[in-house]
């Protein structure tokens, strides 16, 4: 027997916001959250380009000693899922009495590895990198510290799939509940959201160098597109059998039909249509979904040449003739890489609760690559009650989810 999965809670911590109506509102009119750092270009970047996002005070609910192993993104992680948990009416009793799973995406701990080596070299004594480095440092950081603090008993996993780690632990979690191995999941992505985590991104040319015009910078499959802006923060959604709501009355949000996934096979870096096309299609068809069922798509588009081109080819290749509307909410919030598959899930969410389908921020013509698609310059008023949203990664892993409205 395959179990429903159904969403009965999200929490978010970014750079539109740090509630659900903060974020619904935000997208809603358009707000950028793109800003120009000094320190950035200072320190020797080309672009000093980022997200502003407000770091999160845990002292009123963590001590100092947990504190120490939480790196900045498990931070966020810690904010984004507390609220998820509260939205989805889940208490600590409820988890104890419960195994509760946690599978979060993240693929970076840089500034605490960094900043952990340095002392180790300036001391020259391995006792200095301090009791919290080695916590801080795994790549696995986010779920083991999560799941202390919250005592969760199920599966606890790090899915690490660069910029497509949060969709693939949504898929993965749906799968696992699906399949009756657990009952509830939370499940999301995070991203730190210093500089020290991207440096080498753009020591590649991967950043747009629009320094004095930061909220026109990130451009998603707009023609003159010069490369993405890097964002951070986290997002946390509940997963749950359709079973284990009702039982516990919890408030149904939507429901997650389908996951699709792929690989390139080809380059580390850039990407090809076929990848993509065929995660898109698995998706598809896992669900048993008619393309024009699909009434927004959200993209994975990050504003970069090649990437927003392919994704383009990929989406006209698989939806035909039906002109589904698209829109890349990343005008607005950046790149938020390891997060941005979790993150979108829930903008999309938002979207298809309150009728609306956020603009693609500074679109403004197409070029031969991107007029292929339809792509939404402003927001508009639009019901729908199913989405695709994608989210491709370097190394060519490819992830695509279908969430459905449930009324």
């Amino acid at each position: 027997m395959k179990h429903r999965v159904v969403i009965t809670g999200m929490g978010i911590w970014s750079c539109l916001g740090t509630t659900l109506d903060e974020v619904r509102d935000a997208l809603y009119q358009g707000k950028c959250g793109v800003i120009f750092s000094q320190e950035r270009k200072d320190a020797g970047f080309m672009s000093g380009l980022c997200t502003d996002v407000k770091h999160p005070d845990l002292k009123p609910f963590l001590d100092r000693s947990m504190r120490n192993y939480m790196p900045e993104e498990a931070q966020y992680a810690f904010m984004a899922t507390k609220s998820a948990l509260e939205h989805a009416g889940l208490d600590q009793d409820y988890i104890d009495a419960h195994e509760v799973g946690l599978i979060y995406g993240n693929d970076s701990v840089a500034e605490a590895t960094m900043r952990g080596l340095d002392k180790f070299r300036t001391f020259k004594s391995s006792v200095a990198c301090g009791s919290g480095t080695i916590f801080q440092s795994m790549n696995s950081t986010v779920t083991m510290n999560l799941a202390c603090i919250f005592h969760l008993k199920g599966i606890n996993l790090t899915a690490s799939a660069a910029c497509a780690s949060g969709s693939q632990a949504i898929g993965l979690a749906s799968l696992l509940i699906q399949d009756g191995l657990q009952e509830c999941v939370i499940c999301g992505g995070a991203q730190e959201n210093n500089m020290w985590g991207v440096a080498s991104f753009d020591g590649i040319n991967a950043f747009s160098k629009r320094n004095d015009d930061p909220l026109h910078a990130s451009r998603p499959f707009d023609r003159d597109r010069d490369g993405l802006v890097p964002g951070g923060g986290a997002a946390t959604l509940i997963l749950e059998s359709y079973e284990s709501a009702v039982r516990r009355g919890a408030h149904i949000i939507a429901e997650v039909v389908s996951w699709g996934f792929s690989g390139n096979g080809a380059h580390i870096s850039t990407p090809n249509v076929e990848g993509p096309a065929r995660s898109l299609e698995l998706c598809l068809k896992n669900g048993g979904v008619d393309p024009r069922d699909i009434g927004y798509v959200n993209a994975h588009a990050t504003s970069t040449r090649a990437g927003d081109g392919r994704e383009a080819e990929a989406i006209a290749r698989v939806f035909g003739d039906y002109r589904v509307p698209v829109t890349s909410t990343k005008g607005q919030t950046g790149h938020e890489m390891w997060m941005a598959g979790a993150s979108e899930a829930i903008y999309s969410t938002l979207m298809m609760k309150n009728d609306f389908i956020a603009g693609n921020l500074n679109f403004e013509n197409a070029d031969e690559h991107t007029a292929c698609v339809n792509v939404i310059p402003e927001t508009i008023e639009a019901h729908f009650d199913e989405f695709l949203s994608n989210s491709f990664g370097f190394g060519g892993t490819n992830s695509t989810l279908i969430i459905k409205n449930f009324k």
